[in-house]
Formats: structure tokens, C-alpha cells, sequence
């Protein structure tokens, strides 16, 4: 699934041709996504205020709403020359006036286009949002105060997107890495300072993954239809049996909640914390 690096990668790369440009039209090719497409046809002559990201999700700002975006599982949105061949699963098109048009591709069809009138921010899919990790409100003492009495792993808690959105599985388990935690320590048992360490290492590794273009995986490619390259420095996550890149021990690979996750048992004790990995830690 493209996660919060790879939405914001496409964000960054789409905005220079979307923020400003009027929509002078648009094609439902396929409307039943995850929910039906919404486009207003009223839309049609306005311009783009803004090209944000919240969580795992594009919002296009319009005077009066904004148009929310969703990737889904494997989905992505690409410029491609006017009048290009359809693609199997291109399924919305979007016209700015300019000599590429933007497409949504999306296989599986779990993404969204929606409109939401007014403020966007309270649309059921963003309304019950945690901050975002890589703005001032996110800190290791915030995340030390929401898991106070919790017994879910921490791995889990980190991927609530009521507790801090956009961290999906591939980050958690690069972050706690980073952090010296293992991941199936129960998130009421870490105290503060380690939390501190935890909120360090998700936004290094979630930086890093976005200066590098997000992470290759087999469905995601970014608005030129290239791949990310992250994937290259991945410590632990599918690493399972190989050696850890800090000690050399083998990699373990467990479930958790019904995600797979990898971890160092040296570098992440059972209990405590390890070597904390991440500089800025």
C-alpha cells in the first residue's frame, strides 16, 4: 500500500501542475471504487488553491471544498501525454489545460476520489485523524500520554491512525528498529525518554524515505512512473533470516495483527531498549 512517503512524494511532484490550474474537465472511466467517485461538474473552471497531504490522503483545496484522494492498496496518479492510450485500470482523468492530463490508476480499486464541501478537514475519513508525524505536534511525550494502560503492541499503536497517522507497516518496523524497541512490546510498559527515542526514528525513517522518493514496492510508482528507492536501505522489514545490519544476528519475523513484522532480538530486547541506531535519537 502506498504509505505517507509515497503519497507525499506524489503530492510533491504533482503540485507544480495542479496548484493554480483551473480543472477544464474530467472522465469517470470506472466510478465504483471504494466509495462512487464524487466530481461535481461545478467544479469546471476553478482552480487549485492548494495540493496538500493529510495522513495518507490528497487533498486537492477548491473556493468551497476540496476534492479527497486516496491511493488505496496499489493505486497511483501520473501525468501522461493528452490523448494517450487507456491503461487496463485508469479509471479518472483529470484535466488541468496543459498538455499532459492526470490519471488515477488503481487495480484493486480500494482508493477514492470524493468531494467534500466546506472544511474538508471534517469528512468522516479525516475527522478522527492523529497528528502528523513530521509536524511539532507529534512528540515522543504525546505518544508516551496516549499509551498510558494500553497492552497493544507497540507496532500496532504506532500504526492507529488515531494515535499518529500515516505510519503503515513498512515504517513501524524501520522506526522501532532505529529505536532499540521490539515490536511486540506491549505500548503501556515503554516509559517516556523511550518514546522519545520512538518519535526520533519515525520521522527520520519516514524523511529519509521521502527524500529518496518513497519505497519500491511492486504496485507503487511515483507521478514520473518511476520507482522509489528506499527499498534499498530498508534495515529489518522483509528481511527475515538475514543477518542484522548492526550485530549480525538473524532477523525474526512474527505476525501482528495480521501484519508481518521483523525485528533484531538482540538490537530489541524483550524488555528495555537496545542500541538506539538513529543519530538523531
Amino acid at each position: 500500500m502506498p504509505e505517507l512517503p509515497e503519497v507525499e512524494t506524489t503530492r510533491r511532484g504533482l503540485a507544480p501542475y495542479v496548484e493554480g490550474h483551473k480543472l477544464v474537465a474530467f472522465s469517470i472511466h470506472e466510478r465504483r471504487l471504494r466509495w462512487p467517485v464524487d466530481i461535481p461538474e461545478d467544479l469546471l473552471g476553478q482552480a487549485v488553491r492548494r495540493l496538500r497531504r493529510r495522513g495518507k490522503y490528497l487533498l486537492a483545496e477548491f473556493d468551497g471544498g476540496a476534492l479527497i484522494l486516496h491511493l488505496g492498496m496499489s493505486g497511483s496518479l501520473r501525468f501522461v501525454p493528452r490523448g494517450s492510450e487507456l491503461l487496463t485500470h485508469d479509471h479518472v482523468e483529470l484535466d488541468f489545460g496543459t498538455e499532459q492530463v492526470l490519471r488515477l490508476n488503481d487495480p484493486r480499486r480500494f482508493g477514492c476520489v470524493l468531494w467534500q464541501q466546506g472544511e474538508v478537514e471534517s469528512h468522516p475519513l479525516l475527522a478522527s485523524l492523529g497528528p502528523e508525524p513530521l509536524e511539532n505536534e507529534f512528540s515522543g511525550d504525546q505518544l508516551f500520554k496516549r499509551s498510558r494502560g494500553r497492552r497493544v503492541a507497540v507496532k500496532i499503536f504506532l500504526m492507529d491512525a488515531k494515535v499518529v497517522t500515516g505510519v503503515g507497516n513498512i515504517y513501524a518496523n524501520e522506526s522501532l528498529f532505529l529505536a532499540g524497541v521490539r515490536p511486540t512490546r506491549k505500548s503501556g510498559s515503554i516509559p517516556r525518554h523511550q518514546w522519545e527515542h520512538v518519535a526520533r526514528a519515525v520521522r527520520k525513517v519516514l524523511a529519509d524515505s521521502i527524500s529518496l522518493g518513497g519505497t519500491t514496492l511492486r504496485d507503487f510508482i511515483n507521478p514520473e512512473g518511476r520507482p522509489g528507492y528506499f527499498r534499498q536501505q530498508l534495515r529489518v522489514y522483509d528481511r527475515e533470516s538475514e543477518p542484522c545490519i548492526q550485530c549480525g544476528t538473524p532477523l525474526i519475523a512474527v505476525v501482528l495483527g495480521g501484519r508481518s513484522t521483523f525485528y533484531c532480538p538482540a538490537c530489541q530486547p524483550a524488555k528495555g531498549f537496545g542500541p538506539v541506531s538513529c543519530r538523531s535519537c
